[in-house]
């Protein structure tokens, strides 16, 4: 299997686009609440929350397998 296609530089890039996800995300979710989606705002920031907290145990995860291989 060639090297860009390994198991930790797959999950890399999937923690990268988690990253573009997240921020494109609170992007529209600043835009939503100029517009008075408070609500919405609260609830997506809930969850934008979760993401951050777990974005961690993804990064030492990748650096275990990183370290592995």
């Amino acid at each position: 299997m060639p090297t860009e296609y390994s198991l930790p530089d797959v999950l890399e890039r999937l923690y990268e686009n988690k990253l573009a996800l997240e921020a494109a995300v609170m992007e529209l979710t600043l835009r939503a609440e100029r517009q008075g989606a408070t609500e919405t705002g609260d609830n997506v920031r809930g969850a934008l929350q979760t993401i951050g907290e777990n974005a961690g145990h993804i990064k030492q995860g990748l650096a275990k397998l990183k370290a592995q291989g």
